[in-house]
């Protein structure tokens, strides 16, 4: 469940970035770092702080997804086409990504003995890692404080997983729950724009 997560949340993060990418108008370079940014810097801070190797780096299928899915995308010329952030496959795609990777972080940190504040905050850290060190490379303030239930969503994937594990219920049925759940819940409070009071 964890791998499937993993390339998941790679393959929607790596359509995301291109996005950003080509939106803030940056040249090939610019495009394949914001696509590896944003598909690879989430859990590779995920993985460093549960004291483990990368999996990016211990595993070729991550750079091989990545770069296939930015040859298809320039193949099928999605950067021709206008209103990028508004896109509903660039939406769809950034709320997969940040669903998977939600669970990713909480399952690594539950599997390094994390306590609740732990599992939240890796669940965050992985899911908002690689947008946050994406955008601020790009000059842009972080997409995750200027989007309602964002960052939101990730705390509570990561809280979800802890009670599941604590009452023995985490399992591949649980965690598809967790998935669609987290999911679900991301898109309608996007286009319903929902989001957190402001001070």
């Amino acid at each position: 469940m964890f791998e499937l997560a993993e390339y998941i949340g790679v393959i929607a993060f790596a359509i995301s970035g291109f996005f950003v990418g080509v939106r803030s108008r940056l040249d090939f370079l610019g495009i394949l770092i914001s696509i590896f940014l944003t598909a690879f810097g989430g859990g590779i801070i995920r993985d460093i702080m549960v004291d483990k190797s990368p999996y990016s780096f211990t595993h070729s299928m991550p750079g091989v997804i990545v770069i296939s899915v930015m040859v298809l995308l320039i193949i099928f010329k999605f950067h021709k086409k206008d209103s990028i952030e508004n896109r509903p496959l660039f939406i769809l795609s950034d709320s997969i990504g940040l669903s998977s990777f939600s669970i990713t972080g909480a399952i690594s940190a539950i599997e390094a003995n994390f306590n609740l504040t732990g599992v939240m905050a890796i669940s965050f850290v992985a899911a908002v890692g690689g947008g946050i060190m994406r955008d601020v490379i790009i000059n842009e303030v972080p997409f995750v404080f200027k989007t309602g239930f964002y960052g939101t969503v990730s705390l509570l994937v990561g809280l979800l997983i802890f009670i599941l594990n604590y009452i023995n219920l985490l399992n591949g049925f649980t965690i598809i729950f967790t998935f669609i759940l987290a999911l679900s819940i991301r898109l309608f409070a996007y286009y319903k724009k929902w989001s957190l009071p402001m001070l």
